[in-house]
Protein backbone atom coordinates (compact mmCIF):
# COMPACT_ATOMS: atom_id res chain seq x y z
CA UNK A 1 0.00 0.00 0.00
CA UNK A 2 1.21 3.56 -0.87
CA UNK A 3 1.76 6.23 1.76
CA UNK A 4 0.86 9.68 0.57
CA UNK A 5 2.72 12.32 1.99
CA UNK A 6 0.76 15.90 2.94
CA UNK A 7 2.09 18.43 0.97
CA UNK A 8 3.26 21.54 3.05
CA UNK A 9 2.11 24.43 0.97
CA UNK A 10 5.03 27.16 1.68
CA UNK A 11 3.56 31.35 0.94
CA UNK A 12 6.51 33.74 0.13
CA UNK A 13 6.72 36.99 1.81
CA UNK A 14 8.24 38.30 -1.28
CA UNK A 15 5.94 40.62 -3.11
CA UNK A 16 6.95 39.65 -6.60
CA UNK A 17 6.73 35.58 -5.79
CA UNK A 18 3.11 36.82 -4.26
CA UNK A 19 2.00 38.75 -7.81
CA UNK A 20 3.77 35.47 -10.09
CA UNK A 21 1.74 33.35 -8.08
CA UNK A 22 -1.49 35.63 -7.96
CA UNK A 23 -1.14 35.91 -11.81
CA UNK A 24 -0.24 32.08 -12.18
CA UNK A 25 -3.73 31.37 -10.29
CA UNK A 26 -5.99 33.97 -12.16
CA UNK A 27 -4.59 32.50 -15.34
CA UNK A 28 -5.62 29.16 -14.32
CA UNK A 29 -8.99 30.41 -13.16
CA UNK A 30 -9.80 32.65 -16.58
CA UNK A 31 -8.46 29.06 -18.98
CA UNK A 32 -11.57 26.87 -16.49
CA UNK A 33 -13.92 30.17 -16.57
CA UNK A 34 -17.77 28.67 -15.13
CA UNK A 35 -15.92 25.35 -14.12
CA UNK A 36 -13.03 26.88 -11.97
CA UNK A 37 -13.09 25.78 -8.32
CA UNK A 38 -12.73 29.45 -6.92
CA UNK A 39 -16.01 30.81 -8.32
CA UNK A 40 -17.30 29.28 -5.22
CA UNK A 41 -15.40 31.18 -2.73
CA UNK A 42 -17.14 33.67 -0.98
CA UNK A 43 -14.51 35.80 -0.04
CA UNK A 44 -12.37 36.89 -2.79
CA UNK A 45 -14.00 37.91 -6.37
CA UNK A 46 -11.18 36.99 -8.94
CA UNK A 47 -12.97 38.77 -11.63
CA UNK A 48 -12.16 42.12 -9.66
CA UNK A 49 -8.93 41.33 -7.87
CA UNK A 50 -7.67 39.59 -11.12
CA UNK A 51 -7.58 43.01 -12.91
CA UNK A 52 -5.74 44.41 -10.46
CA UNK A 53 -2.40 41.72 -10.68
CA UNK A 54 -1.17 43.24 -14.05
CA UNK A 55 -1.00 46.83 -12.77
CA UNK A 56 0.69 45.99 -9.49
CA UNK A 57 3.37 43.69 -11.08
CA UNK A 58 3.99 47.12 -13.03
CA UNK A 59 4.23 49.24 -10.07
CA UNK A 60 6.77 46.91 -8.31
CA UNK A 61 8.75 46.43 -11.41
CA UNK A 62 9.12 50.59 -11.45
CA UNK A 63 9.58 49.94 -7.74
CA UNK A 64 12.80 47.71 -8.24
CA UNK A 65 13.68 49.42 -10.90
CA UNK A 66 14.10 52.88 -8.89
CA UNK A 67 15.00 51.37 -6.02
CA UNK A 68 18.27 50.08 -7.76
CA UNK A 69 19.30 53.18 -9.75
CA UNK A 70 18.70 54.90 -5.92
CA UNK A 71 21.35 52.83 -4.48
CA UNK A 72 23.59 53.75 -7.55
CA UNK A 73 23.22 56.98 -6.96
CA UNK A 74 23.88 56.77 -3.36
CA UNK A 75 26.81 54.93 -4.33
CA UNK A 76 27.74 57.22 -6.20
CA UNK A 77 27.26 60.32 -4.08
CA UNK A 78 29.58 58.03 -1.07
CA UNK A 79 32.57 57.74 -3.31
CA UNK A 80 32.39 61.79 -3.60
CA UNK A 81 31.60 62.57 -0.09
CA UNK A 82 35.51 61.94 2.06
CA UNK A 83 36.55 64.80 -0.29
CA UNK A 84 33.84 67.13 -0.13
CA UNK A 85 33.64 66.79 4.42
CA UNK A 86 37.47 66.95 4.05
CA UNK A 87 36.93 70.30 2.29
CA UNK A 88 33.75 71.37 4.61
CA UNK A 89 35.99 70.78 7.90
CA UNK A 90 39.02 72.55 7.09
CA UNK A 91 37.32 75.24 5.59
CA UNK A 92 35.25 75.78 8.46
CA UNK A 93 38.31 75.61 10.74
CA UNK A 94 40.23 78.47 8.52
CA UNK A 95 37.25 80.44 8.64
CA UNK A 96 36.57 80.01 12.60
CA UNK A 97 40.11 81.08 12.74
CA UNK A 98 39.94 83.67 10.64
CA UNK A 99 36.54 85.45 12.74
CA UNK A 100 38.20 84.55 15.84
CA UNK A 101 36.48 87.50 17.66
CA UNK A 102 33.15 87.42 15.67
CA UNK A 103 32.66 83.59 14.65
CA UNK A 104 28.74 84.34 14.45
CA UNK A 105 30.40 85.69 11.04
CA UNK A 106 30.34 82.16 10.09
CA UNK A 107 26.50 82.17 9.37
CA UNK A 108 27.25 83.92 6.50
CA UNK A 109 29.01 81.51 4.94
CA UNK A 110 26.29 78.95 5.57
CA UNK A 111 27.96 77.48 8.70
CA UNK A 112 25.11 76.85 11.92
CA UNK A 113 26.44 78.62 14.95
CA UNK A 114 25.28 77.84 17.93
CA UNK A 115 26.65 80.14 21.02
CA UNK A 116 24.44 79.36 23.33
CA UNK A 117 26.40 78.09 26.90
CA UNK A 118 27.42 74.66 26.93
CA UNK A 119 25.59 72.40 29.94
CA UNK A 120 27.71 70.99 32.51
CA UNK A 121 26.74 67.35 32.51
CA UNK A 122 25.97 66.14 35.81
CA UNK A 123 27.95 63.63 37.42
CA UNK A 124 27.05 60.11 37.54
CA UNK A 125 25.94 58.81 40.97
Amino acid sequence: MATRTKGRVVLSTNPKDNLDAAQSIYNKHLALGAASPLNILQDVDWAATGVKIAPTINENTQAEFHKGESEKHYANRDKQMPEIVKAVKLSVNFLKASFGDNPKQLTEWGINVDDSPKVKSKPKV
